[in-house]
């Protein structure tokens, strides 16, 4: 191996990684859990009591100082911010972040491109096609696993949605105003849909800073992007201009989200055996056949071949 230095700092990286991450998903996100269900029972300041910017790890404030030099464009920093933001990322670091991040994996997709050219043949095309490959794949792999993070909590948005509406409606019929109702609808999804839960209490938090009902509304859908809340914000806006009664369209659009909700779920089990077609004939159908033809093949040729020896 000509290159056994990098070959082992590479492995100490991934299986440093491997590790951290099997602690996190085994130790430290439990552990979160069951502190959350040791705290008190949530209150309507829980939000204003937390501190606003989290400890920073060494990692962390690394990641920021590296990604902090790298130059970019107002378009690009707008589309990435707003990304993070649906993601729920919306720490002002996240960005400096986010680059500190890119220019690591970049380095390290770099470090296995020079362990693989070794093994390559002697070709000075197919060598520079896999650096630049390499570099390629680093800078963008960040940026595909965070579209899946957006498109992740967006659906978790919109699966939570009909519930929410549903406590909506209680509160509404109860007697509590708009405003108080997604307050009190914030407060008991905190442990259920914490995701929904956060965006309804940024709602409430910037009703109480003084910003238009409205426009508080508007702010939600569009730093969501998720299409059954712009459909819900759109309705409370045209109910509150037109007077009409909010408890009733609530109701309404309510079952209406669970029809939505209930065609999709249809719909993705529809497609379920279009999708299974590939499974079946590439994994599958392949060990059947082995297990099925595989002996009746090995008796033909044990009886086939010596009768050919024999008559030559």
């Amino acid at each position: 191996m000509e290159h056994p230095f990098l070959f082992a700092v590479s492995a100490f990286l991934m299986l440093m990684t491997l590790i951290s991450w099997v602690g996190y998903r085994l130790i430290y996100k439990p552990g979160k859990f069951m502190r959350q269900l040791g705290r008190p029972v949530i209150t309507s300041d829980r939000l204003l009591e937390q501190p606003l910017e989290a400890e920073s790890s060494t990692v962390v404030t690394f990641l920021q100082g590296l990604g902090s030099k790298i130059p970019s464009s107002e378009t690009e920093v707008q589309n990435l911010k707003a990304d993070l933001i649906r993601a729920g990322y919306r720490s002002e670091n996240a960005l400096p972040v986010f680059y500190g991040l890119r220019i690591m994996v970049t380095l390290l997709m770099l470090v296995l491109c020079v362990m693989l050219e070794a093994h390559m043949p002697p070709n000075a095309v197919m060598k520079l096609g896999l650096m630049a490959s390499g570099i390629g794949a680093g800078w963008v792999l960040p940026r595909f696993f965070l579209e899946k993070k957006v498109t992740k909590r967006q659906e978790t948005l919109r699966l939570s949605l009909p519930d929410a509406l549903d406590l909506m409606v209680v509160s509404i019929e109860a007697g509590l105003g708009l405003d108080q109702a997604i307050q009190r609808v914030a407060d008991e999804l905190g442990m259920v849909h914490p995701e929904l839960s956060e965006e309804l209490r940024l709602v409430n938090l910037e009703l109480r800073a003084g910003t238009a009902r409205a426009d508080a509304l508007r702010n939600l859908a569009n730093r969501t992007q998720v299409d059954d809340l712009s459909s819900l914000v759109t309705m409370l806006v045209q109910t509150d201009k037109f007077g009409t009664s909010v408890a009733q369209s609530l109701r309404v659009h309510s079952d209406t989200s669970r029809t939505k909700r209930r065609q999709r779920a249809e719909e993705a089990a529809a497609k379920t055996g279009a999708k299974m077609v590939f499974p079946l004939v590439f994994c599958i159908f392949p060990a059947i056949w082995v297990v099925t033809i595989g002996p009746a093949a090995i008796k033909f040729v044990e009886v086939l071949v010596p009768l050919v020896q024999q008559q030559k």
